[in-house]
């Protein structure tokens, strides 16, 4: 199996700071690579993290504010430089159509590559299928449209070695059975159920700005690494309520009650320097997985399956 990682190029909200530039998050699953919100100095935060434009397969915009958006137009141009010569596509708000038509074509470039936009409107909706993962979307609760995202891979089958020594099934047999799901053997037939056990698929998901609302629950539910704002700490809970944010605290709180294993906290606001208040307050509220407070340029491996 190829990585699966994400790349934080960016963790600040709204300014960015000495220390943290704007959000941009580069998640490797399989091979593919999907960009989420490329803020203001992506570009060059992709330079530092070793992220190649061919690097990236989707690009994925929760919203239109300038902390998540704004790194696209130096994005899709360095994408079409570099003559990437895969598809690349785009999945966006729809309402921020105008958004992103102005920032796709911001200033005069030569475009070599075929850069599919798929608008994403309503509720959400499943965005793609592939055969390492399916992408989907969901409304979050912002003061402008927003939404998540989830990648979840696909079921599969884990091999008993106890059952198929006591059924005889050996070498290249065991090749045929996970091929054909039954095999004849022995002057018996051996279905693969009998063998195995069913592999739960890897789930990631990718919340930024938002209240806690139902979209977001929906989104962290089971998740294996979960990418969620955290712009403020417990404090200023009210401000948060009010400008369609999260606090540490309730950031938390919604991953432990979601069975989430690995949670990323980030999107931090400019007020604060020490990021260790975050991390306190999130154990103040009951998450005992694995945390992580994002740091520019860090990389987070997905755990191992259960």
């Amino acid at each position: 199996m190829s990585a699966r990682e994400l790349i934080v190029l960016g963790t600040a909200s709204q300014v960015p700071t000495r220390h943290r530039n704007h959000n941009g998050y580069l998640l490797r699953w399989d091979g593919d690579g999907l960009l989420f919100d490329p803020g203001e100095g992506t570009q060059r935060q992709m330079v530092r993290a070793g992220v190649a434009a061919h690097d990236i397969d989707r690009i994925c915009v929760t919203h239109f504010h300038g902390d998540h958006s704004l790194g696209l137009a130096g994005v899709i141009q360095r994408i079409n430089l570099d003559r990437v010569p895969h598809r690349v596509t785009a999945h966006y708000p729809a309402s921020g159509q105008r958004f992103f038509d102005r920032l796709r074509y911001a200033t005069a470039y030569r475009e070599t590559v075929a850069l599919t936009e798929e608008p994403v409107a309503g509720d959400g909706a499943v965005l793609a299928r592939t055969p390492a993962y399916t992408l989907e979307a969901v409304r979050l609760s912002h003061p402008v449209e927003s939404y998540g995202y989830r990648l979840i891979e696909p079921d599969g089958r884990r091999m008993l070695p106890e059952r198929l020594a006591a059924l005889g099934v050996r070498g290249p047999e065991i090749g045929r059975l996970q091929r054909d799901r039954v095999l004849e053997t022995e002057g018996r037939t051996v279905a693969l159920e009998e063998v195995s056990e069913v592999r739960r698929g890897q789930r990631f998901a990718f919340i930024m700005d938002t209240r806690l609302c139902d979209g977001a629950d929906a989104l962290a539910q089971g998740c294996d690494l979960l990418v969620i704002e955290s712009t403020f700490l417990d404090e200023e809970e009210a401000l948060a309520v009010e400008y369609g944010h999260l606090t540490a605290g309730q950031a938390a709180r919604l991953a432990a009650g979601a069975g989430v294993r690995h949670l990323v906290l980030t999107h931090f606001s400019q007020r604060y320097g020490d990021p260790s208040e975050f991390e306190r307050q999130a154990r103040d509220a009951g998450f005992d997985g694995e945390l992580t407070v994002a740091q520019d340029l860090m990389t987070v491996a997905l755990p191992k399956r259960r």
